[in-house]
This record gives C-alpha cells, sequence and structure tokens, in this order.
C-alpha cells in the first residue's frame, strides 16, 4: 500500500499533536499532580505512536513507545513526576519534533539516533536513575569530545577546494566579460555554524554582490539557498570588476561570515578550451543527469513551509454559498444579453460587486490562522533559557487568537525567536542586578498581538535594562560607523536605528544566546520582506519595546494608483500618510537632497519619473501632486504626474526577473487587462 499520499496530513497532524504536547509538558512542571494532564500527555503518545507504525516510521514508534509505558506508570502511581522526568520528557519532545521536520524536508526520519534516550526511559521504569545519571555523563564527556572533532572538522573543511564547476553556458559568459574588462572568480562562503536565518544571510551576500557585478551560476540552486536547503556554506561563480583582495572585503564585511574563499577563473582554464569530443560527450550526458536529481529531488525534497490550512467548516459552507450565488449572477448576466434592458444590468452589476466583495472576504478568512502557532513554541524556549542562564523570567503573551495570513504565520517565527532570546540575554539583568535596582527578582518578557486596521501588530517587551544610548554612541564611533560630530547630532531615534546595521551588538561578551553582532540588521531585513516595519522605544533601566507592524494579508492589498510618465503604478495604501500639492518654487536643495518645508518639517522630495527612469519628462507644472508616504518616524514626498484613485489589487510575484530591483515589490493586472507595476515606498528610505 502506498503511504506517500498521506504523508503531509501525518506531518500536519504530528506537528499539532507536539505542539499541544508542549504545552501541556509546561503546565506538568508546574502541576506535577495534575492526572488530567497526564493523561492528555498519554493520549498524544499513543496516537503519535499508532499513526507512526502505519506510515513504517518506526524510530517515531519507538520512541512513543517508552514514552506511554513511562506515562502509565506514573498514571497507576507506581511512579512520581520529578524536574528529572520532565526533563526527559521534553528530550523527547526535541527528538520527535527534530523526526518530524526531518520527514517535512526529506520524506525520511533521518539519521538522530534516539537508543540513548529509549534507554534513559527503560530506566526510570526500572527505578535505576542512578544509571541514567551516569548514562548522562558518559554522553556529556562523547559530546565534549564530538565538539573537539567538529572544531577540527570546520578547519578542514574551510580549508577545502571549492566545487562549483563551470559549464558550457558560464564559459562563454565568462569569456565575453574577460573581453569587456571583467573578471570571473569562484567564491566559497562559509557562515558561522550558529548562524540563524542562514537564507537571509545568503540573500545579503547575494544583495552586496550584485551591486558590483553579477552572479551567473550558485550552488546549490538560489531557490535551495532561499529555503533553506544547505549546510553551514555556499559557492558562487561571480562576475566583476572588484579585484580579489576587495571582493573577500565587501563579504567579510557581513556579519556572520566565517570565511570567504576566492579563485580566479582565468579564460584558458573554462571547459571551452578543453577537448571538444569531451565537451560534446558532457553536455549530451548532462541534461541527463540534471533531470535525473531534479526528479529525485521532487521525490524526496518537500517544502520548508506547509502547504496546508485547516479551515472552520462554517467558513468552507460560506465560501459555497457565495459561489452559488455567482453562478446565479451569471446566467441573469446572460440571459441580460437577450433583453438589453440598462436598468437591469446595472442592478446585476451592483449585486455582483457585492458577492465579489463578500467573496473576497470569506477567502481572505480561509487564508487566516490564529498567531497562537508561532506564540506556542516560546514558552519552552523561555523555560530553557532561563535555566541555561540562571535567571527566573516570567512570560506573559495575550492576543494569541489575532488572525495573520499564512504566509506571514510561516515567516515570522524566527524573528520573534530572536528578539525574545535578545531580550532575554542581554535586555533582563542577573538577579542581582535585579535586587539592586529594586525590581522584582522574576524579569517580565511580555508577548503581543493585536490587529490595527489593515495591519497586525507584535509587541516584545521586557522590564530589563534597557537601551544605553551612550554606549551605542561609543561603539558606533569606534566601528566608524558616524563620526563624534554626527554622534552629537543624532536624536534618540536615530541612535537606536544603529542596532540594525549590520554587525553591530554592544554586547560585551558573546554568548551562544546572542551577542556576535546576529540578527538585528537580519530580523529587519526579514520583516521589512514582509512589507513590515520594525519600530524600538526603550528608557534605560525600565525596559525596550520592539514594535512589528505587519500587513494582514500578502496576497490582496488597498492601493493608490497614479500615472507616472505614460505608465500606472500602485503604491500600497498602508504605506501613504496624504496627499498634496506643493508650488514647484517652493522645492529647495540642501545637500544635493531637494526638500519643502510642509507643516513646519523638512520634507524631503522624491522625483517618482527619475526614480522610475520614466522616458517621457512631465510637462512643467507650477503645482506638483505630492503623495506623502511614511516608514516608521520617517517621510517623504513622492512626486507622480496624476492620480487614478483607490483600487483593491492582487500582488502577483514577478519571481527572479526583478528580484534585484527593490523598488518594484511585484505587478497587478487591472480591470482592462493592463499591467500596473507595484512600487515599494519603504525602499526608498
Amino acid at each position: 500500500m502506498d503511504m506517500s499520499q498521506y504523508m503531509d496530513i501525518f506531518i500536519d497532524e504530528s506537528k499539532e499533536h507536539l505542539q499541544s504536547m508542549n504545552q501541556l509538558l509546561l503546565d506538568l512542571e508546574n502541576s506535577k499532580d495534575d492526572l488530567n494532564l497526564l493523561n492528555e500527555i498519554f493520549r498524544i503518545a499513543h496516537t503519535l505512536k499508532g499513526m507512526s507504525g502505519t506510515m513504517g516510521f518506526n524510530k517515531i514508534a519507538s520512541l512513543t513507545h517508552e514514552m506511554e509505558n513511562v506515562l502509565q506508570l506514573i498514571r497507576n502511581g507506581e511512579i512520581s513526576v520529578t524536574e528529572h522526568i520532565i526533563d526527559i520528557l521534553f528530550e523527547c519532545f526535541d527528538t520527535l519534533e527534530e523526526y518530524i521536520n526531518e520527514l517535512s524536508k526529506s520524506g525520511e526520519e533521518g539519521n538522530l539516533d534516539s537508543t540513548s534516550l529509549v534507554n534513559k526511559l527503560r530506566m526510570i521504569i526500572e527505578n535505576k536513575d542512578s544509571e541514567i545519571k551516569n548514562i548522562e555523563k558518559a554522553e556529556d564527556n562523547q559530546k565534549e569530545v564530538l565538539e573537539e572533532s567538529n572544531e577540527d572538522d570546520k578547519e578542514n573543511d574551510v580549508n577545502n577546494a571549492i566545487t562549483i564547476e563551470t559549464e558550457y553556458m558560464t564559459d562563454n559568459v565568462i569569456s565575453k566579460a574577460y573581453e569587456k574588462g571583467f573578471s570571473a572568480y569562484k567564491v566559497k562562503v562559509i557562515l558561522n555554524k550558529d548562524s540563524m536565518l542562514k537564507s537571509a544571510r545568503a540573500f545579503i551576500v547575494f544583495n552586496t554582490l550584485e551591486k558590483d557585478g553579477e552572479i551567473i551560476k550558485s550552488k546549490p540552486t538560489p531557490e535551495e539557498i532561499e529555503d533553506e536547503k544547505f549546510d553551514d556554506s555556499f559557492e558562487l561563480i561571480y562576475v566583476t570588476k572588484l579585484d580579489m583582495e576587495t571582493l573577500k572585503k565587501e563579504i567579510m564585511s557581513i556579519s556572520e561570515i566565517e570565511e570567504v574563499i576566492v579563485e580566479k577563473i582565468m579564460p584558458e582554464n573554462t571547459s571551452n578550451n578543453k577537448n571538444k569530443e569531451d565537451l560534446k560527450a558532457n553536455n549530451a550526458l548532462k541534461p541527463q543527469l540534471s533531470n535525473s536529481k531534479k526528479d529525485n529531488k521532487i521525490t524526496k525534497g518537500r517544502s520548508k513551509t506547509s502547504k496546508t490550512v485547516r479551515v472552520d467548516i462554517d467558513r468552507l459552507d460560506n465560501l459555497m454559498n457565495l459561489v452559488s450565488e455567482l453562478i446565479i449572477i451569471k446566467t441573469r448576466l446572460e440571459d441580460m444579453d437577450n433583453t438589453r434592458n440598462k436598468q437591469n444590468m446595472n442592478e446585476a452589476v451592483e449585486y455582483l460587486e457585492r458577492i465579489t466583495t463578500s467573496l473576497h472576504d470569506a477567502v481572505m478568512k480561509v487564508r487566516m490562522v490564529p498567531i497562537e502557532r508561532v506564540f506556542n513554541r516560546f514558552p519552552r524556549m523561555v523555560r530553557d533559557l532561563s535555566k541555561e542562564l540562571g535567571k527566573d523570567i516570567t512570560l506573559n503573551m495575550t492576543g494569541e487568537d489575532t488572525e495573520v495570513d499564512r504566509t506571514v504565520i510561516d515567516e515570522i517565527g524566527d524573528p520573534l525567536i530572536h528578539l525574545i532570546r535578545n531580550s532575554i540575554d542581554h535586555g533582563i539583568e542577573d538577579p542581582a542586578t535585579r535586587k539592586k535596582l529594586n525590581k522584582p527578582d522574576s524579569g517580565t518578557v511580555a508577548l503581543r498581538a493585536y490587529p490595527d486596521g489593515n495591519n497586525v501588530v507584535i509587541e516584545v517587551e521586557d522590564d530589563g535594562k534597557g537601551i544605553d544610548l551612550e554606549k551605542i554612541k561609543a561603539k558606533a564611533i569606534s566601528k566608524n560607523l558616524i563620526t563624534k560630530e554626527s554622534a552629537e547630532n543624532m536624536n534618540e531615534q536615530e541612535l537606536i536605528n544603529l542596532l540594525f546595521k549590520p554587525g553591530f551588538s554592544t554586547a560585551e561578551k558573546i554568548s551562544d544566546i546572542s551577542g556576535r553582532g546576529v540578527g538585528l540588521d537580519v530580523v529587519k531585513t526579514k520583516i521589512e520582506s514582509l512589507g513590515g516595519l520594525v519600530e524600538v522605544h526603550s528608557e534605560l533601566n525600565k525596559g525596550t519595546k520592539f514594535i512589528i507592524r505587519l500587513p494582514l494579508t500578502l496576497a490582496i492589498i488597498q492601493a493608490l494608483m497614479v500615472v507616472i510618465g505614460d505608465e500606472k503604478y500602485a503604491l500600497p495604501l498602508n504605506s501613504i500618510k496624504e496627499i498634496t500639492t506643493i508650488k514647484s518654487d517652493s522645492i529647495r536643495k540642501v545637500q544635493n537632497q531637494e526638500v519643502v518645508l510642509y507643516r513646519n518639517n523638512t520634507l524631503p522630495i522624491l522625483r517618482m519619473n527619475k526614480i522610475l527612469q520614466v522616458k517621457k519628462e512631465p510637462a512643467r507644472k507650477d503645482e506638483l501632486i505630492v503623495v506623502v508616504v511614511k516608514k516608521g518616524e520617517k517621510m517623504a514626498g513622492l512626486i507622480v504626474d496624476d492620480l487614478i484613485g483607490q483600487q483593491e489589487i492582487v500582488i502577483k510575484s514577478l519571481g527572479k526577473y526583478l528580484s534585484g530591483i527593490k523598488i518594484i515589490a511585484g505587478a497587478t493586472i487591472l480591470g482592462n487587462g493592463q499591467i500596473a507595476l507595484i512600487v515599494d515606498p519603504n525602499s526608498l528610505f
């Protein structure tokens, strides 16, 4: 019997069960005698055992079977729940989660060995705690040996030769590049082993390189890098006018880069100059080999994010009713073609408009899922970090039932993980320091979500030491990010924004949790790629609050349609503050930037026809139409030629074709069939 057809259902249901188990284990830690909690955990372990056994996943089945045995003895009163037993049950949870994650990526359980964990569970059953401790001690010793071995392996990896190969097409590009005075390089970029958001880090490398040249091949492919289907390194073939040393410095200036290896490709070393017959034979084989690999990838590789959504049956009923209404109106419009009654036609169009609006709302609701699916992972993380750092931390979560688009749910988890870890390690003081400051021994991290118009707001707030602006200033000056003179003129918000510079950190010592200059720049990049914004508010010795604003959906937005030259463009409505007109002779230049005095503030002016390189010069006007857009505290005025009006538009991605053009967020198809590009105002600041 072919079980592959049930794989997606198995993975989705397993993840739901594990999510419940995580919360139940946290509750059990606080209420060790609660039999209801034990029964629920037992039920989940039993269900997972049955499901995995049916699917043929023996590692999961074996581990959950031993968990069942331990839980049954506790239910019968033969063993009492201890902190030690809960720690082992959490280990079981982590292992099961790793198995499920591996299944979602590759379709297999992977190489993780849970034998020692199974043995620990058996020792609990036999009531041999001392032997469990011996096993754990042996494991710790083995871990130290492995860590030393891994360090050696890491050094070997750095010295490894670059494996990316040129091929017939890239050879032609390299040859032509040399003719035009460019150089070609093979580049291997090795990330820090503990790098978070590897794909976002690779994205920053790609963006940096594309400013001064062109990446003509990567290993793995850009799609695999985007899905984080690579270890700690990736390789590129890169054409540029930069010399080798400058190229290395450019990449090494990005944080979380462990090492960069660069080899120059000379035209005589490309396969164009190899034996022609060998080349012919190789080229004949390449399509077969690549197709074979591709087929294998399709069979075994799986998407990083889930493609399914669980939908309330009432929402589906509503969708069904609306589709029925659409069929009725379609029939009515067909009949009208014969009667040609104008009044009836107008009524039918109004009716159709009401149905499509309701249908849009219904589909939106189907796509929406509670943010609880992301929040549920954090109580366990906070518990583990509290133990590791010796801090007493309370996590308060509110607004878990706030709904956001499914695509946002998949992407927002990692940035939130970093912000919470940052608050706990960087923000909240140790118990002794808190006592001196007359603060409660227990530090608090608040995680909130709530809707705000067409946005969802997520806040991460701690009651820690806050952000020391003087320390930021000193660090930025020492890193040559700003001068002493400019530092004196910077306001509080401008200084705080320095935290989002790549590699910037005020940490006095490096830890595994934070303080490597990791993250805040990547967090910002990730959130802005979702069309969102990050704000920071801080008060010394009172705490820090990170505010993330995200669009409700990434699929359908309200936009202002404008004309620039001969083209129509869309500006997202949530970025627009207001629309006004200004006199052309009121524009002044300050440090080569056009500005205008607007409501007693200096407003930078951007001429969209120049930015978008519209060829047609606008007619000279005394009065200019200005769309004022905002990004956090910043504002700018965009000069456009004409306004069309507000429209609801469906965003269509332009994929790789415009991936290097930040100002274009996508495209939409208008009612008359024309294409309009969507401008991303965030990229203009």
